[in-house]
């Protein structure tokens, strides 16, 4: 996590806690409305940092992807990405077996599934 979002991450926590004190006021001495008014906005700031924190993550995630498609594989001159990519290509069964997403099969391929009659 980056310094700028650890002081976004306090400062949630700190704006939170802060509204947590008004709610509990308000439910010893106010209405009990305006204590739920509170809770909804002390869990806001929560919520926030929930959200930094994932927002880490998939920073963390692609700076790995693009460390990852900057590598050179170990036996050719392609990256680990590429390498990925021809294998699924690879496991391909045929043209028709893409363009129908799996149900049908090209008469000579040789994943061909026969169909039976029987509805």
């Amino acid at each position: 996590m980056s310094r700028s979002s650890r002081f976004l991450c306090a400062l949630y926590l700190a704006t939170g806690s802060g509204l947590a004190w008004p709610a509990v006021l308000e439910f010893r001495f106010g209405p009990a409305w305006a204590g739920c008014l509170f809770v909804a906005a002390s869990l806001v700031p929560v919520i926030a940092v929930l959200r930094e924190s994932v927002l880490c993550d998939h920073r963390r995630d692609v700076a790995r992807l693009r460390r990852l498609c900057a590598t050179p594989a170990a036996h050719s001159g392609r990256t680990a990405l590429d390498q990925a990519v021809r294998s699924q290509l690879d496991a391909a069964c045929c043209e028709r077996w893409w363009t129908s997403l799996g149900a049908d099969h090209d008469s000579a391929c040789r994943h061909r599934t026969h169909r039976s009659s029987a509805a």
